[in-house]
């Protein structure tokens, strides 16, 4: 396990029990889920600590997820939902009124595809839109980022939120994100006192908009691949890891699980000394 520059301390990560975490890019690698990250998320969850996915990745697969992998929830579609299983069923817990995060979606999607007929007919709806319930993705790979930009700025001048993935432009109507619901989840689902949140929680990402969460979450990681777009961000995370994508996600886990077992160790012995 290897860091650019620093490296966290086991004491600064010793008390983390939630690790949330984007999917694409930070999780996968071109694509697929590797053995040693899988692995790594086993791991994380055999050690009692929570692992939540914030993704803005589609309801179809965050369902797949929640139902497959061993984690705790999945914050899809950029915070527009939260998915868990209750008593074997999945549930989506919305930001507002699901039925109205719809109905925005549909305007909305209209509308986008409008704006890229007359702009740019280059740029694709992405593939996955029909599994998903609240935003509009676009896909960006082979863009020029200046294109990008420019296709972003204009939904923005819209009406539209935007956050730029390194592989989508995801976009939405309404007022949240992912940091947004994930302090949903940490005090609602998790009961986390506002004040516990910064020695509790971690964060791993590898884009632009994860910003919010590298500002929200103070354990923060970066995968290597995040380093072209660190001048980008306006929040960047505190640590960034030497191996790229799900090599540095199990890495990093390997990091949060040795500091979770040097205190175990620590009290255990203290423990003892009492005795």
């Amino acid at each position: 396990m290897s860091y650019v520059d620093l490296a966290p301390s086991a004491l600064e990560l010793q008390d983390v029990r939630y690790l949330f975490t984007d999917i694409d890019d930070t999780l996968t690698t071109e694509g697929k889920l590797l053995p040693q990250t899988y692995e790594a998320l086993w791991d994380l969850s055999r050690a009692g600590i929570a692992v939540v996915p914030v993704t803005g990745g589609s309801a179809g697969w965050c369902e797949h997820i929640v139902r497959a992998w061993p984690v705790a929830a999945v914050i899809g579609e950029s915070g527009a939902y939260c998915v868990t299983r209750q008593d074997g069923e999945v549930v989506f817990d919305y930001w507002e009124d699901g039925a109205l995060q719809g109905q925005r979606q549909r305007q909305h999607l209209q509308t986008i595809k409008e704006l890229i007929s007359q702009k740019s007919r280059t740029f694709r709806i992405a593939h996955d839109q029909v599994f998903r319930l609240a935003d509009v993705a676009i896909d960006i790979h082979g863009h020029d980022p200046h294109e990008v930009e420019d296709l972003a700025s204009s939904i923005r001048a819209m009406g539209g939120t935007v956050a730029i993935s390194s592989i989508h432009i995801n976009t939405w109507i309404g007022d949240y994100n992912k940091r947004s619901m994930s302090e949903r989840v940490l005090t609602e689902m998790f009961g986390i006192d506002p004040d516990e949140t910064a020695a509790v929680t971690a964060f791993v990402g590898d884009s632009r908009n994860d910003a919010p969460m590298f500002g929200f979450i103070r354990n923060s990681f970066g995968v290597n691949n995040i380093i072209p777009v660190l001048s980008q961000l306006q929040h960047a995370p505190k640590w960034v890891s030497s191996q790229p994508a799900g090599l540095g996600f199990a890495d990093i886990a390997q990091t949060i699980l040795d500091a979770a077992g040097a205190a175990t160790s620590d009290s255990a012995a203290g423990a003892i000394c009492r005795g």
